[in-house]
């Protein structure tokens, strides 16, 4: 028993272990663990499922309704009429019954209240496609942000490799009487702040990888391994980027529903003064009643007699319900629900505005992202080309340590730059496709 449970005990360690970390993940792999864990989804997918339950409820409405009730008594003492010496025993009274009623007409208000329930579920299938794309957004940056800091961690490594190897050159060359002790000291002042600076990028690196298991919905302890080691790899810059549809957006369809339901919700608010009809139909049953009053039997002498009432029968009743005078409120309410329909037709122009600038802005930074990621990569260029040439002429003894320490610091620089211009084009880029739905 002991050796099954150390088993079992290894085999859950292992389990634990191998779910604690994740290798090779891709972009595409990220949003789909997001969307899988994500709660906001969740509640997006379960208010669609209301919205179909919704919908299915409001079709009940067209069919008839059934209903049956049943009901028995006891009463005590006898009722009696004394004048006329008759005695009425309820001991055991009942009544039941079965109805049926289906509506013939409601003013529309049944038709309405269908459709709106149909718009319902159109508006909650673009809510749920909302959270999706804003959550698939969140992961993606994650992911990019993330691969971003841990290229900056490799930069610094070889920034700190540059330093060291421009230690060992100087430390040889005060041993040969060709460098001043100051050059040294110069050099590991450099280093101390570069160890400094790799720790806070670790740091960094750290707290994005905590970001991202965030958005996945994973524990913040998971070790992840990325597929993309360079943050410049494959980047899909979309074209055409003056050429969207903005009636691929959630939001306006969101708003174009809004527009339908209170369309329908003026027909509903209509419907409460029109006539009414409907169609009724029903079985009953009653009985248990006992009677006894003074009278002759069959052999003509005085005697008390008694019966019981038993009774069924079927009852059926066509209802019409007019409204006649309520002072003009169906009027009143009904223009009230005219103006609301037209300030969501308002409210649609205005936000369909408000997108197509975002749109706009969207693409604006798109374009600016990859203007300034060739701007870092001709500055890049330089930057190393400078760093090769000082460094040959600082081996050469032709040039000081200070010209190889600045040439050092400006590669550093470059690269930095062109690491977050990378970066934020490919956020622009997500941002574009989130703002066109088509991400």
């Amino acid at each position: 028993m002991r050796k099954l449970l150390s088993i079992i005990a290894i085999t859950a360690s292992l389990y634990a272990n191998a779910s604690d970390s994740i290798n090779n993940l891709s972009a595409a792999e990220a949003v789909r663990i997001a969307l899988e864990n994500s709660m906001e989804v969740a509640v997006a997918e379960n208010a669609m499922q209301q919205a179909e339950l919704n919908k299915r409820i409001a079709r009940t409405a067209y069919l008839p309704n059934f209903s049956g009730a049943a009901t028995g008594s006891w009463i005590l003492p006898d009722g009696k009429i004394p004048d006329l010496g008759i005695t009425m025993r309820m001991r055991g009274v009942y009544m039941a019954g079965i109805n049926v009623m289906q509506p013939i007409f409601a003013g529309g208000k049944i038709i309405a209240a269908n459709k709106m329930a149909g718009i319902g579920v159109t508006a909650a299938e673009e809510q749920r496609r909302q959270t999706q794309i804003a959550v698939a957004a969140n992961a993606e940056t994650s992911y990019w942000t993330y691969v971003a800091v841990l290229a900056k961690v490799e930069m610094m490594n070889s920034y700190r490799a540059l330093i060291d190897t421009a230690y060992t050159q100087t430390q040889e060359a005060f041993n040969a009487g060709m460098a001043t002790r100051n050059d040294l000291l110069r050099i590991e002042a450099r280093r101390s702040q570069i160890e400094y600076q790799q720790g806070q990028v670790n740091a960094g690196a750290d707290l994005c990888r905590m970001a991202l298991c965030n958005t996945m919905g994973l524990p913040t302890h998971t070790q992840i391994t990325v597929a993309d080691t360079n943050v410049d790899s494959n980047i899909d810059i979309p074209e055409n980027l003056e050429d969207f549809d903005l009636s691929r957006r959630p939001e306006f369809r969101l708003l174009k529903a809004d527009i339908d339901a209170k369309k329908q919700e003026i027909n509903m608010t209509r419907a409460d003064f029109l006539p009414k009809a409907a169609f009724q139909a029903g079985w009953f049953a009653f009985g248990g009643i006992e009677t006894q009053m003074p009278g002759m039997d069959a052999a003509g002498n005085y005697a008390m007699t008694s019966s019981k009432l038993n009774t069924n029968g079927w009852v059926m009743m066509l209802s019409v319900q007019v409204p006649l005078f309520h002072w003009g409120e169906g009027y009143k309410k009904v223009k009230h629900a005219r103006l609301e329909a037209k300030n969501a037709e308002l409210n649609f122009e205005h936000t369909t505005r408000q997108m197509d600038l975002q749109v706009r802005q969207a693409a604006s930074n798109v374009r600016t992202g990859r203007a300034l990621v060739q701007s870092a990569q001709s500055a890049l260029k330089q930057a190393e080309a400078a760093l090769e040439s000082t460094s040959t002429s600082y081996t050469l003894g032709l040039a000081s340590i200070t010209d190889l320490l600045d040439a050092q610091s400006q590669w550093h620089s470059a690269r930095a730059d062109l690491i977050e211009a990378y970066t934020q084009l490919r956020i622009n880029i997500i941002d574009y496709r989130a703002a066109t739905a088509t991400l």
